[in-house]
């Protein structure tokens, strides 16, 4: 990333909400940078704290969370900005591609009309006749046929992945300096992911953008993404490039995922791995390294255990990772259950 400042640099995030079992540690000290241009992968299983950490970004959380840390976009705190400020950042330097585009998506208003919005919204000056050339434009942009008649169609006469396309449509409606991604292929068939994924990075060609996204899924960042940041209980297990974290994983829960990819060279067939337990309950986090209950390679009391392991360096200055075994695991053979 040299020396210049980065484009988003999340710091020390922590972001809790009350329960009536307690209180809910969604994301605990979750730090990483995204440069200029750059596309960042936050991957881990469902409750990591991906999207909290990706709603973060934009203050988009419920008033009930409780936040500290800072999120600098172009070295301003997001988390300190007043609401007008706030306002005007979203959706034009930074835009979200929701998750469940149906949701996202106001059934009673026309396509084209909710990402006419998105472009009034920063633009007042902009004509209806500009506007609506716009739209068109954008919607051919994402590979929608036929745009101008498609653009008058609501949105549950779209299929899945053309909803998801109308959604990147609106995020880059005002070619933002950031896109945030938030598991934007869930839900789809294989092709239609492969689509979504092009879309996306046509997108970023044409803007300029940086992107940060969200998935549980390292096989569909794998192509995408120039550095990964692997999430684990709302903490950060893992870091590095592409080809680190995918030839050389240094955090055995990174292995396990990567275990449970199908891969085209295994001649054997042999069946997929999965990572043996479930995801400890954000509630109630064990002490030491969160993943020793399901590591196979905690096989002593201590320290796993018993002191929570930091996030270092090891094989190379950016590959970092919170494992006490870290730089010592292509030694260890991991035992991934089958």
């Amino acid at each position: 990333m040299g020396e210049s400042e980065p484009l988003l640099s999340v710091r020390e995030l922590r972001v809790a909400f009350p329960s009536d079992r307690g209180t809910v540690q969604a994301a605990d000290g979750v730090s990483f940078d995204v440069a200029e241009g750059e596309v960042v992968a936050v991957v881990g299983e469902s409750g990591s704290g991906k999207t909290v950490t990706a709603l973060s970004v934009l203050r988009l959380l419920p008033r009930t969370a409780r936040i500290s840390g800072q999120v600098l976009f172009r070295g301003t705190n997001v988390l300190d900005l007043p609401d007008k400020k706030l306002e005007a950042l979203r959706g034009d330097k930074v835009a979200m591609v929701f998750q469940d585009a149906l949701a996202a998506l106001n059934p009673l208003h026309r396509v084209g009309d909710q990402v006419g919005e998105a472009i009034r919204l920063h633009n007042h000056k902009i004509s209806a006749k500009d506007e609506r050339a716009r739209v068109v434009e954008l919607l051919t942009s994402v590979g929608i046929p036929n745009p101008a008649a498609r653009s008058r169609e609501y949105p549950h006469q779209f299929s899945g992945g053309m909803r998801q396309r109308a959604m990147i449509a609106m995020a880059i409606a005002n070619d933002p300096d950031l896109l945030i991604a938030d598991e934007p292929t869930t839900a789809l068939d294989v092709t239609t992911q492969a689509q979504v994924l092009e879309v996306l990075a046509e997108a970023r060609a044409r803007t300029g953008s940086a992107m940060v996204i969200i998935s549980h899924d390292l096989g569909v960042v794998a192509g995408v993404a120039d550095r990964v940041v692997v999430m684990y209980a709302g903490r950060v297990v893992e870091t590095g490039t592409v080809r680190q974290v995918f030839h050389h994983p240094e955090h055995p829960y990174t292995a396990g995922l990567l275990a449970t990819l199908p891969r085209l060279d295994d001649r054997a067939r042999r069946r997929l791995a999965r990572i043996p337990g479930q995801p400890p309950s954000p509630v109630d986090l064990p002490p030491g390294c969160p993943f020793h209950p399901r590591c196979t390679l905690a096989s002593l009391p201590e320290p796993c255990a018993d002191e929570r392991p930091e996030l270092r360096s090891v094989t190379e200055a950016d590959h970092r990772s919170a494992c006490h075994f870290a730089g010592a695991l292509a030694a260890r053979p991991l035992e991934a259950g089958r």
